[in-house]
């Protein structure tokens, strides 16, 4: 029996329930998880950006609720610290969080032009000059991570980084997006991942649909 619990909305359509989901995993935390239905008024506000502040995830360990994936990265790297969710060395611990924060705090375009929807695929999706400009900056990102730290994750191991943009890797898949042969190499390596590919299996599974994010637009 698990002392954590994790609390999640649709793994089709909910990025921060990944990123969530993922960063616990990446820790070796053993959690139960509850999925909350999507037509759970404050889960169907998360999934359509509607909602003033996310509370999915939730995780809840040893009594403490921590929520937010970013305050839920920080907290699991306390108690799991060997798992290497932040780098050692300061220097890349302190690039990890800005980009983190960056992911966190911005590229509304992307959200809401390319919204996350892992059971669809929609072929020459036109992308529109504010979403292109997102995905710039986080192609740059990687690229730059990438050469800096010499692969195959963002800051070589696996990291909070890499939990923290996964699900733009399902958008581009989703959306159809040209990305450069590096980005895609990295791309294909998250979408391998073993936390990755089961929950694109589940997500496949979902009977609920979201009629405003199944439609091309």
């Amino acid at each position: 029996m698990t002392n954590a619990t994790l609390t999640i909305s649709s793994k089709n359509y909910s990025s921060w329930s990944l990123r969530g989901w993922l960063l616990t995993k990446f820790s070796g935390l053993p959690f139960e998880e509850f999925v909350m239905p999507v037509d759970d008024p404050g889960a169907r506000a998360e999934l359509l950006l509607l909602s003033p502040s996310i509370l999915v995830p939730c995780l809840v360990h040893d009594g403490i609720k921590v929520w937010d994936t970013l305050a839920i990265a920080e907290y699991l790297n306390e108690v799991r610290p060997k798992a290497g969710l932040l780098p050692a060395d300061r220097r890349m611990r302190a690039h990890c969080r800005s980009i983190c924060g960056e992911m966190h705090s911005g590229f509304a375009s992307l959200r809401s032009a390319l919204p996350m929807n892992i059971k669809a695929h929609f072929p020459n999706f036109t992308i529109w000059a504010r979403a292109q400009t997102d995905i710039e900056r986080i192609t740059a990102i990687w690229l730059e991570c990438l050469k800096q730290y010499d692969g195959p994750y963002l800051f070589g191991a696996l990291s909070a980084a890499d939990a923290m943009f996964a699900p733009v890797v399902t958008r581009f898949v989703t959306y159809d997006v040209k990305l450069e042969p590096e980005i895609v190499a990295y791309s294909q390596r998250i979408l391998a991942l073993p936390e990755m590919q089961r929950w694109i299996a589940d997500a496949q599974q979902e009977v609920e649909e979201i009629d405003e994010l199944d439609a091309e637009f």
